[in-house]
This record gives structure tokens, C-alpha cells and sequence, in this order.
């Protein structure tokens, strides 16, 4: 039979959503870094097309 478990402290409970959201931030920053590259890379192809 499952038993409740303590309450998480709103501190550790806050500690560990800006922990995610920093790892999401760091994530985000690498794709839109990724996108710009790419798009970059077929402007360059384009140009060099014409």
C-alpha cells in the first residue's frame, strides 16, 4: 500500500524549478544558435546559387 511521502519545502521546491529552468535556458540558447546557423548556411547557399 503506497504511503504519503513529507511535503517538499517551498525553498527546495523553488531550488529545483530554477535548476530546470536553467538547464531549459542553456538548452534554448544551443537551438536558437543551431537555427541561426542553418539559416545562415542557406543564405550563403542561395547567394552563392545566384
Amino acid at each position: 500500500m503506497a504511503t504519503p511521502k513529507k511535503r517538499t519545502s517551498k525553498t527546495r521546491k523553488n531550488l529545483r524549478k530554477s535548476q530546470w529552468k536553467a538547464k531549459a535556458t542553456i538548452e534554448a540558447k544551443k537551438a536558437l544558435a543551431t537555427a541561426k546557423m542553418v539559416l545562415n548556411s542557406l543564405a550563403k547557399e542561395s547567394a552563392s546559387d545566384d
